[in-house]
């Protein structure tokens, strides 16, 4: 994949335009503040009244409701959580979504499962940093940028591309390299790798890590730490320079014993599960199971959240970062 800088797009295609950020939260503020800072004509669309409201105002930009923002903007860009895309789309974005403007979003959820259909004659464009919104804001502020991805849905105007790259550009984006890609790539990548590798792999391996710790009779002050705040130090060199550099870094021992053991750790059977999930996100099934929950409330999520505040690492790590942050404290104080 051929990737994309600062020298392949330009803000020729936004600067005319007035781009309506819809949300407030951290991508929201991340993105609505580097655009301004970038020079475009931003507004952001949030509930009257609202803490975001008071948030956006604090922040010294320009303010309104989501339908009067949508309904101003040529640009309307949603970073609304997924899950109540739609219902708000529907309520208040859009009888504003007319001939000659663009659709924009950073995840592609909502579009890839059918919940919202870009109408004929808009523009509908992906733009996604890859990374947290307050990584995204601090590496732009320094005057770097974070990678992202860009995709094109529809392409009324003929210049769906050069808006998506202009965005990306106004983010910081393009400093650090833009990948194109399609809607559903974007969509199915990001929702496998949070489910699997990043969010729900990671915290299912630490804790089986601890309880194998714990059930053996050890410390659990010392399992958390071997299993959980140690996986910073390992993740960081990760992102420094990939596997090799970790190898690097690590002992010969650790090195060995991790090449030959973690593949007992993972697998076939953890692919397998992989793959089923993977096939779960390409037939949509876990998005309708997603929606389904929210509608209902979220009561397997809330179980699921108590269950897990409940669970030994939770517990004894609150103590442990309680105890250091009080260490801490009286360090500072000598």
């Amino acid at each position: 994949m051929k990737v994309l800088t600062d020298a392949d797009a330009t803000l020729d295609s936004l600067r005319d335009r007035k781009i309506a950020v819809i949300g407030y939260g951290a991508q929201g503020r991340a993105q609505a503040l580097c655009f301004h800072d970038s020079g475009l004509n931003v507004t952001v669309g949030v509930r009257p009244g609202g803490p975001s409201w008071s948030a956006v105002q604090a922040d010294g930009l320009r303010v309104a409701s989501i339908a009067d923002a949508a309904r101003a903007a040529d640009v309307i860009h949603i970073l609304i959580p997924d899950e109540v895309q739609r219902a708000t789309y529907e309520a208040e974005i859009a009888a504003h979504v007319t001939p000659g403007k663009t659709l924009s979003f950073s995840h592609g959820f909502n579009v890839v499962y059918g919940f919202i259909a870009p109408p004929a004659g808009v523009d509908c464009i992906l733009v996604a940093p890859k990374a947290p919104g307050t990584e995204e804001r601090k590496q732009f502020v320094a005057g770097g940028g974070v990678p992202g991805l860009i995709a094109i849905h529809q392409d009324a105007t003929g210049t769906a591309r050069g808006q998506a790259l202009g965005l990306a550009k106004a983010l910081g984006c393009t400093r650090a390299g833009v990948l194109e890609c399609t809607f559903a790539e974007e969509t199915n990548e990001d929702l496998f790798g949070e489910q699997t590798v990043l969010c729900g792999g990671v915290a299912e391996l630490i804790k089986a890590g601890f309880e194998t710790l714990t059930e053996a009779g050890y410390p659990p002050e010392m399992a958390y730490f071997e299993c959980l705040h140690e996986m910073k130090l390992i993740v960081d060199l990760i992102y420094e320079g990939g596997l090799e550099r970790m190898w690097d870094v690590v002992s010969n021992t650790a090195e060995y014993g991790g090449r030959t053991v973690g593949p007992r750790i993972i697998t076939a059977e953890t692919r397998a599960a992989m793959r089923e999930a993977l096939a779960e996100v390409h037939d949509g099934s876990f998005a309708r199971r997603w929606m389904a929950e929210n509608a209902e409330g979220l009561p397997e999520l809330s179980r699921l959240r108590a269950e897990e505040l409940q669970h030994p690492i939770e517990v004894v790590g609150r103590q442990v970062r309680a105890l250091f942050a009080a260490g801490r404290a009286q360090g500072a104080a000598k």
